[in-house]
């Protein structure tokens, strides 16, 4: 059974409060809702949240942002060791109104790391204000989706998205996918653009992102993971990985068995 955490609000923001967390699997976030904004990215496994009822996931290089008043609660499935800035209701007047994802840049994740390293939560001096004020610029620019995998219940679409998530190795191209839905590889290409706001490929790639997350956490081995998903060796498995996350399977391995305290 999932066991509740407690102290899960945080502080209130003054205006930015910051935190980075390592949390085990099976944490459970009971529902709230705060005054405040959330920036919740994952430094090392998925970062998964349900906001309103809609399910919102994140790998690494991607962040949760969720406005201030919004319900939501999550459950950790596997441990988790993520960072977390709350930005006061003041300054979200141009921030994104509604939930999202947002891409992070190298730059908000060195601000986050610089304050982790020095400890810093409440930024208190000039300097520490002025950073404070970088992410809460760099939350406004980041580039946003709705879900970094976002579902569909469209009839045409949402059955091959369905036998993808059974099946994450399966090899049939976009064609051989858009005979399967009875439909044009064009079509199937607009329907998933629109729908998804992403190309079918991208889409794909990003399902075999995080199966191989979940899998790996499992303690699967690179090699069965990568046959799993439909690579014919590990290094375009690992390559994959490397360009989506900034890292190797096994550097992330590596360093969910460190823990937060190593």
């Amino acid at each position: 059974m999932p066991v509740q955490y407690g102290h899960i609000d945080g502080e209130p923001p003054q205006p930015v409060f910051l935190r980075t967390e390592y949390y085990r699997a099976g944490t459970f976030f009971p529902p709230r809702r705060q005054p405040w904004a959330e920036l919740n990215y994952a430094l090392e496994g998925v970062s998964e949240i349900t906001i309103e009822g809609i399910p919102f996931l994140s790998p690494p290089h991607y962040a949760i942002w969720i406005p201030p008043g919004f319900r939501h609660e999550a459950v950790n499935r596997h441990d988790i060791r993520y960072a977390t800035a709350y930005i006061e209701a003041a300054l979200c007047a141009d921030l994104p109104a509604e939930p999202c994802t947002l891409a992070l840049s190298p730059l908000l994740k060195a601000i986050f790391a610089d304050f982790d390293a020095r400890g810093v939560r409440h930024p208190q001096s000039d300097a520490d204000l002025r950073l404070a004020m970088v992410i809460v610029d760099q939350v406004r620019s980041a580039p946003r989706v709705l879900h970094y995998l976002p579902s569909t219940d469209d009839p045409l679409l949402a059955p091959v998205l369905q036998a993808l998530q059974d099946d994450p190795g399966d090899k049939r191209s976009a064609a051989e996918w858009a005979r399967f839905a009875g439909t044009t590889e064009r079509t199937l290409a607009r329907r998933a653009q629109d729908l998804l706001g992403m190309p079918f490929n991208d889409w794909r790639q990003r399902l075999k992102l995080v199966t191989a997350l979940s899998l790996l956490e499992e303690g699967h081995s690179v090699q069965s993971v990568s046959h799993r998903l439909g690579y014919g060796n590990a290094s375009a498995f690992i390559a994959m990985f490397r360009r989506l996350t900034g890292t190797s399977p096994s550097q992330m391995r590596s360093s969910q068995k460190k823990g937060p305290s190593e």
